[in-house]
């Protein structure tokens, strides 16, 4: 019911304000309350509870199909495109036809396989390390949980394997707008290729790329920091009227990653959109110019400091890397890596992901689409164009 997404994260989170030191002991008895958290799905007069909570997915999921932001969906898309039917390719949303499967022993038994010791991180930002893991030594350890203590025995470790593909949703999007302003009717297209993991070198070359690509909305508030002399914004928005969004997106996870580039569209110039995106890939396996991958190096390292700024995300931030790596890399250390990156570096990790099969989801009128093979044939030529077609009748 639940994608495998490899590396996920539940964060139970406090902010405590506290003077001394002292009263983190007290205040470590609300971490016992995750422990006995699931005896909220033990009692009988809690089954209620379970139907409730039924309910609130129906409705998430109406929510989504009725959402005028498409991009949580396509995201879900281009996953099932890229990794068809293995880890992060499988569901990430509650299939319909599974709430009603959900009840107390499926949440015990998810709880007792993927709830260990062993894949657990306790953070703390603002606290002496010793005092936090003497606390953590009183109240966490040798507390039963009420799901019980029996070993996991059903834990998915299987390892990504990249497929590429396509992913098709046909919906009339004419009618999409919440309020008495009409929205215009758009085709959302989303083109990926392979990348790399998070836990690879070329990771950084890949967010350095990533920020270079940039984009957004047709509309933009303007500022400094908002990615305007991106590649997306300057040779996709600028140059094309008719193009409502062009945004680059880089997914990392343990073992996989996946870089790809979201564009929206009227129904009737599909075509053209694939077309302007193809071409935009195969220009990252081309010359860097240096102003532009300086210009991308400084915003990524200005939004990874500006982030850092707040406790939460750094908080966070320590509880994700400890996880996923075993081990925490300071700012300095990122901000050194991207500094590292040359032109090269981009050249060459682009030119190695165009190497290999896209993945595309597509949402909306989907007349005009280009056939995958098109698409393929397209990243794998020189300039990016799709092959020409022709009729005899229209």
């Amino acid at each position: 019911m639940k994608r495998n997404t490899l590396v996920e994260l539940l964060t139970f989170w406090k902010n405590w304000h506290f003077r001394l030191l002292l009263d983190l002991t007290a205040k470590m008895k609300f971490c016992l309350r995750w422990k006995s958290m699931g005896v909220s799905v033990t009692a009988r007069h809690q089954d209620e509870e379970v139907e409730m909570t039924r309910m609130a997915v129906q409705f998430e999921l109406e929510d989504l199909s009725l959402r005028p932001d498409p991009e949580p969906l396509l995201t879900e898309m281009i996953h099932e495109a890229a990794y068809r039917e293995n880890t992060v390719g499988l569901h990430r949303f509650c299939p319909t036809e599974n709430i009603a499967k959900i009840n107390r022993e499926v949440l015990h038994s998810y709880l007792r396989n993927y709830y260990t010791p062993d894949r657990m991180v306790l953070a703390g930002v603002g606290v002496e390390h010793e005092h936090l893991v003497d606390c953590a030594r009183k109240y966490l350890l040798g507390v039963q949980p009420a799901w019980g203590s029996a070993e996991a025995v059903d834990i998915d470790r299987s390892v990504a394997q990249y497929t590429g593909g396509i992913a098709k949703l046909e919906r009339d999007m004419s009618n999409v707008s919440l309020g008495p302003t009409p929205i215009p009717e758009l085709t959302h297209i989303m083109v990926g290729l392979e990348s790399c993991s998070f836990l690879e070198e070329d990771f950084i070359p890949f967010a350095v790329l990533n920020m270079m690509m940039g984009g957004g909305g047709s509309f933009s508030a303007g500022g400094p920091g908002k990615g305007m002399f991106s590649r997306l914004y300057l040779n996709v928005l600028n140059r094309h009227h008719w193009m409502y969004n062009a945004t680059s997106y880089h997914h990392s996870y343990e073992d996989t990653g996946l870089l790809c580039i979201h564009a929206s569209a009227d129904p009737r110039q599909v075509r053209e959109m694939v077309e302007i995106i193809t071409k935009e890939f195969i220009l990252m396996g081309g010359t860097v110019d240096a102003v532009e991958l300086e210009r991308a190096k400084t915003q990524l390292t200005s939004m990874l400091m500006m982030n850092l700024e707040s406790r939460p995300v750094i908080f966070e931030d320590v509880g994700r890397q400890v996880l996923a790596t075993r081990s925490r890399k300071l700012p300095h250390e990122l901000c050194t890596l991207i500094r590292n990156v040359k032109p090269e570096d981009v050249k060459r990790v682009a030119s190695k992901m165009l190497r290999g099969k896209p993945a595309v989801a597509a949402l909306g009128d989907l007349t005009d689409l280009p056939t995958y093979e098109h698409i393929q044939t397209a990243l794998s030529s020189k300039d990016g164009r799709l092959p020409r077609t022709y009729r005899l009748f229209r």
